[in-house]
C-alpha cells in the first residue's frame, strides 16, 4: 500500500536589507575588542544565506517534539549552540519575558547616548508597539562614527543589530522589546525561543513568515552537515530535499569540540551548579542503560517509525550513507574491480544496502560484547536491567545472524554479478 505522502507546506522568511548596517560596520575601529564586548555580531550582516535550504529544512520540523526529524535521525537547536555561535554567553539571570517594564525616554537617552528630546520627538509606535525608526538610528550612529565617539556609536550600531537582526518585528523598526534585551544584554534564551515560537506557529498554520534571526538558525543548521567535498560541491545538482534525505546519523557532525572549553566563569557559575545538582533525583545504568556514542537500532528504527508516522514530506526509499564502509569483518578486495563506468547503478545500490545492514549489525554486536560479563557475582552486573546470561544470549544469537547475513552477502554478490555483469559486458561487445 502506498504510503500518503505529506504535502509540502509554503513560508517565508523575514529578512531585513542590511546594507545600512554593513556600512556602518566601517566605523568599527577595533573588530577584536567590539567581539570581546558584543559578541560574534558582525558575522550575522554578511552571512550568506541559502534561502532553497532553510525553505527544505522548516518541512521537517516536528511539532510533537519540537525538533526537525529526518528519516534517520533528529537535530534541534539547544542554548549550548546559540550562544557559541552568537558568541554572547548566558547570564545568570531571568530571561526576559515580556513583561518587563518599558524604558522611559530618559533611560534609552542614556542608554544610548542621545539626548532626550531627540528620544521622544522620534519614538512612534508601529504594530501597536513603540519603538524608533532605523532611519533615526542609522543617522545618529553614522552622525557618532564620523566624530570617532566610539561609545557611543557601538550603542547605537548594536541596538541596530539586535533591532533588525537578532529579533526583526517590523522592517526598519527597532521595537521596545529589543531595546529592553539590548540593555540587558542577555539575548540567547530569547534568541532560541523566538526560533521555536515562530516554527512552531507557523507549522500549526500550515503557512506564513517565519519571523526570527535566520542567519543564526542557518549557521546552526550546517553546522551539522557533512563537510565532505562531495557533500558541498553536490556536482549531481540534486535539490536540498534529496540531498538531506540521503544524510544518515553517520554522516551528521553532531557535537562540536569547541564547547568543551568555551568561556570563562567569572561569577562562579560552575559552583552554584554543581550545588545544584545535589538537588537533581539520578539516574543510572540501571534506568538508562551504559554509554554508547552509536546510534543503536532501536533508535533509529524508532526514528523511522515516527517519520513515518509524521509524513515525511519527501518521498525516498531509505537513507544512502554518503560514504558506505564495510565491516572489519570482510574483505574489500575484488570491490573496485566489479566497478567499472558500464556497471549498473541497481548494482551499487543493491549492494551497498547489504553492506550497510552488515555494518549495523557489527555496531549492535560491538555494543552487546561489552554486555557480556563472566562473573554474575560482579557489582555492575547488578546494575543491568537483565543477567549477564541474558546478554550472552543475545549476543550469541546476533553473531550467528551476523554470520547468516555474510554468507547470504556472498551468495547476493555471486547473484548480482551475474545479473548485471553480463549486460553490461555485453553492451561492450560489437
Amino acid at each position: 500500500m502506498e504510503r500518503q505522502k505529506r504535502h509540502t507546506k509554503k513560508y517565508s522568511f523575514r529578512q531585513p536589507d542590511l546594507k545600512e548596517l554593513r556600512n556602518l560596520t566601517s566605523y568599527v575601529l577595533d573588530p577584536l575588542g567590539f567581539k570581546a564586548r558584543f559578541g560574534k555580531l558582525l558575522p550575522l550582516l554578511t552571512t550568506q544565506v541559502d534561502e532553497g535550504l532553510m525553505g527544505t529544512l522548516v518541512q521537517f520540523y516536528d511539532p510533537l517534539y519540537h525538533c526537525f526529524s529526518f528519516p534517520d535521525f533528529q537535530l534541534l537547536p539547544t542554548l549550548e549552540e546559540y550562544a557559541h555561535l552568537v558568541g554572547i554567553p548566558i547570564l545568570d539571570q531571568v530571561p526576559f519575558s515580556g513583561l518587563e517594564s518599558i524604558p522611559t525616554s530618559r533611560e534609552i537617552a542614556d542608554l544610548l547616548h542621545i539626548d532626550e528630546s531627540l528620544i521622544e520627538a522620534h519614538m512612534t509606535t508601529k504594530g501597536g508597539i513603540q519603538g524608533l525608526p532605523s532611519e533615526f538610528l542609522v543617522a545618529q550612529a553614522t552622525a557618532y562614527g564620523k566624530a570617532m565617539s566610539e561609545d557611543a556609536f557601538e550603542a547605537i550600531f548594536v541596538l541596530l543589530i539586535y533591532g533588525l537582526v537578532l529579533f526583526p518585528n517590523i522592517d526598519k523598526f527597532v521595537d521596545v522589546n529589543a531595546i529592553r534585551i539590548f540593555s540587558v544584554l542577555n539575548p540567547v534564551p530569547t534568541l532560541l525561543g523566538d526560533t521555536y515560537f515562530s516554527l512552531h506557529l507557523r507549522n500549526a498554520k500550515g503557512s506564513g513568515t517565519i519571523v526570527c534571526c535566520l542567519p543564526l538558525l542557518y549557521k546552526w543548521f550546517i553546522s551539522h552537515l557533512p563537510q565532505t567535498v562531495a557533500f558541498k560541491e553536490n556536482k549531481g545538482c540534486l535539490r536540498w530535499s534529496t540531498r538531506l534525505m540521503s544524510l544518515t546519523n553517520d554522516d551528521i557532525s553532531w557535537y562540536n569540540r569547541a564547547y568543551d572549553g568555551e568561556g570563562k566563569d567569572p561569577q562562579c557559575l560552575k559552583a552554584r551548579m554543581v550545588r545544584a545538582w545535589r538537588k537533581i533525583h539520578k539516574k543510572g545504568r540501571s534506568e538508562l542503560g551504559p554509554k554508547n556514542c552509536i546510534a543503536l537500532e532501536p533508535y533509529t528504527t524508532w526514528v523511522r517509525k515516527r517519520a513515518s508516522e509524521y509524513l515525511m514530506p519527501y518521498d525516498y526509499p531509505r537513507p544512502t550513507p554518503l560514504v558506505v564502509a564495510g565491516p572489519s569483518t570482510l574483505p574489500n578486495q575484488g570491490i573496485e574491480e566489479l566497478r567499472d563506468e558500464d556497471l549498473s547503478r541497481a548494482w551499487i545500490r543493491e549492494r551497498e544496502e547489504l553492506l550497510q545492514q552488515l555494518k549495523e549489525k557489527d555496531a549492535l554486536i560491538e555494543f552487546l560484547e561489552h554486555q557480556v560479563i563472566d562473573d554474575p557475582d560482579d557489582a555492575w552486573t547488578s546494575l543491568l536491567p537483565q543477567s549477564s546470561k541474558f546478554w550472552k544470549r543475545r549476543y550469541d544469537r546476533l553473531a550467528k545472524e551476523k554470520a547468516n547475513m555474510e554468507a547470504a552477502y556472498e551468495r547476493e554478490v555471486k547473484r548480482l554479478r551475474a545479473t548485471y555483469l553480463p549486460a553490461s559486458r555485453a553492451s561492450r561487445d560489437p
